[in-house]
């Protein structure tokens, strides 16, 4: 098997080699003058953003201030058509590539060091047909214009918790928020997709077509194509009731004890995710609380208003809040409650596992690791039960249907002199309860971990994968992911 690797732009003379110590921007300036790529930005009538132009910086900024890659240049595809012209000039002259859609990877997989990024961005049309209750969603959207357009028509999907995170690469790995006790996964909504596939030919994928594709775009990540369109199944949620509980630190190893047990005994109107952190120094919370530790639930409840009180008292029951803000809200609106929180360019280290069972020695790990470095950082426990337990695990990529929680460990700060505290509090944390984790990962919590760790988030479906990997990208050409090896 031949596999794709990575072109890094030197042009073979003499003088090239001569200077290659220096930096990477005199290397750039020789390929943006290279007569293939000039056609490339005339044939597809496309911004071409290189580093000598002036939104350079910008157009290659990531979510996560830890990222600084350069690429070559970026592609910004308004069309599926662009992108295929991209994959077909990149294939062809032997160029990395790599997919944006909302930029959100924490390992920074939106970027290439030296390639090209089909960059999606630009592709933001949503259409709702309020008939058959789907929607199909261009690859450059955020959830919160899709949200937005959907609940125009009192409708939503399965989304995550942060209204900035773009549509391809939260589906791509599964997807789990707020909805998904009640309807799933993300992927478990998704109806159809459209691919461009590494030879440039475009395929529409759903049960009837392309079936073995659209069976591993169900959480096999970004290895088989550039999917630049969604289509999505619509569920009628219009307002919810949100929004978070805090309890005292010194409450976590009760109140988290309480919370194994009781959630998954209440019906799938009933979401809440477990959460360690400090509070904001921020509205709404006030300010004799800031920077309190505190452990805690952010609710999302889709059933009866009358009987959510009842609910919410079982929480208030197990220990005194320190604080709530919950209240019937617009769907909209909980999703991008904590928007504010986390804007784009703070550092970012998260590390991320499976939980079937909270056991006591579990416990006792949160309960030593709750001292969070820094105000932004945190742990949840995502519950990932009910509806999602209703998908086989060979039904879709995804395999750990068996899971309760999806655990997120997140060392966060705007400060890159605190890179080093984050990273080290996040890993120990994750060692300490590696012993009472599934193994393996949703790969949308995942730094750059290595082959193993991609196997292990997959299980008895990776070999699956590595089959269809061979048939639909046999040379690897997308590579820049949570990469799925082709099966000789």
């Amino acid at each position: 098997m031949v596999f794709f690797t990575k072109n890094v732009f030197v042009d073979p003379d003499p003088f090239t080699s001569s200077i290659c110590n220096q930096t990477l921007s005199t290397s750039y300036n020789r390929i943006a003058m290279k007569p293939t790529i000039r056609d490339l930005s005339k044939e597809l009538n496309v911004e071409i953003i290189r580093p000598t132009d002036d939104n350079y910086d910008e157009a290659r900024k990531s979510y996560n201030g830890m990222i600084d890659k350069r690429p070559a240049y970026i592609a910004k595809c308004k069309t599926p058509h662009d992108v295929i012209k991209t994959v077909n000039f990149a294939h062809k002259e032997g160029i990395e590539v790599s997919v944006r859609s909302g930029g959100h990877s924490g390992p920074g997989l939106a970027l290439t060091e030296g390639g090209i990024v089909i960059d999606l961005s630009p592709m933001k049309d949503i259409q709702v047909d309020s008939e058959t209750t789907t929607v199909r969603v261009e690859a450059g959207c955020t959830w919160g214009e899709v949200d937005r357009a959907t609940h125009e028509f009192g409708m939503a999907t399965v989304s995550g918790i942060l209204s900035t995170t773009g549509v391809g690469g939260l589906t791509l790995g599964g997807g789990h928020g707020y909805l998904s006790r009640k309807y799933g996964l993300t992927i478990d909504n998704l109806i159809s997709a459209e691919v461009v596939l590494q030879n440039g030919k475009l395929v529409t994928t759903n049960e009837y077509e392309h079936s073995d594709l659209f069976w591993a775009l169900r959480g096999g990540g970004g290895n088989f194509g550039v999917v630049t369109s969604f289509t999505y199944q619509l569920h009628p949620v219009e307002n919810v009731i949100g929004g978070p509980l805090f309890w005292p630190i010194d409450k976590l190893e009760t109140t988290m004890k309480w919370y194994r047990d009781w959630l998954p005994e209440m019906p799938n109107d009933v979401y809440a995710f477990y959460l360690v952190a400090k509070v904001p120094a921020a509205d709404p919370f006030p300010k004799e609380i800031h920077g309190k530790k505190v452990c805690g639930l952010v609710w999302c409840y889709t059933g009866p208003t009358d009987q959510f009180e009842e609910i919410i008292h079982q929480a208030r029951d197990v220990a005194k809040p320190l604080f709530e803000f919950t209240g019937e809200m617009p769907y909209p609106m909980l999703q991008s409650l904590f928007d504010g929180l986390y804007p784009s360019g703070d550092q970012w280290y998260w590390k991320g596992d499976f939980v079937k069972d909270l056991s006591d020695d579990a416990i006792d790990q949160h309960v030593r690791f709750a001292d969070v470095p820094t105000p932004q950082s945190t742990m949840h426990l995502y519950p990932i039960d009910g509806a999602v337990h209703r998908i086989g695990k060979e039904e879709t990529a995804w395999n750990k249907r068996d899971a309760r929680w999806s655990m997120v460990i997140v060392g966060v700060d705007p400060d890159p002199k605190k890179a080093k505290i984050i990273k080290r509090w996040a890993r120990e944390y994750w060692e300490a309860l590696k012993p009472y984790t599934l193994g393996g990962s949703y790969i949308n919590f995942m730094m750059d971990e290595g082959a193993e760790r991609v196997k292990a988030s997959y299980g008895d479906n990776y070999k699956r994968l590595q089959n269809i990997k061979a048939k639909y990208d046999p040379e690897n050409f997308f590579h820049v992911n949570q990469n799925i090896t082709p099966r000789n």
